[in-house]
């Protein structure tokens, strides 16, 4: 996708962090201390990212999860931005910027994937017997 239809799709917030690799300040994200029952995905693509099971609180006021849905859905690369060494987290997809990924989460993986909620959109799980999902925040909408 071009520059400018990034542009068109996404919130400027969602722009900022998503696609140029921006950072949202802490406790300040609509998902950080979000307790829904779902999928968090890719605001860019859609891309299963992380289940709300993974979800925990971290205290670091970001989104945080011990687990990836399937490791294929994200890249990490090594970032040495801002005089230091951390893991970027990226879409597989769509090259997304959602965060970073530590080694100091809780068992079983002992990770910490520190993750923006601009780079996110949540479908929740509808409790009904019908099984449909709900969707919140999907960027084609905003």
């Amino acid at each position: 996708m071009s520059k400018r239809a990034w542009k068109e799709k996404l919130t400027n917030e969602q722009y900022k962090i998503a696609r140029e690799g921006g950072t949202e300040p802490a406790f300040s994200g609509e998902y950080w201390d979000h307790d829904g029952n779902g999928v968090y995905r890719c605001v860019c693509c859609g891309a299963e990212l992380f289940d709300s099971e993974t979800k925990y609180k971290s205290g670091s006021g970001w989104p945080s999860f011990w687990d990836v849905v399937d490791q294929g859905n994200v890249e990490l690369r090594e970032d040495r931005s801002l005089g230091m060494r951390r893991v970027e987290v990226t879409c597989a997809s769509c090259d997304a910027h959602l965060g970073h990924v530590f080694d100091d989460g809780p068992e079983p993986t002992g990770k910490r994937y520190c993750i923006n909620s601009a780079s996110l959109s949540f479908s929740g799980h509808d409790n009904a017997s019908s099984g449909r999902s709900t969707e919140s925040n999907v960027a084609s909408e905003t």
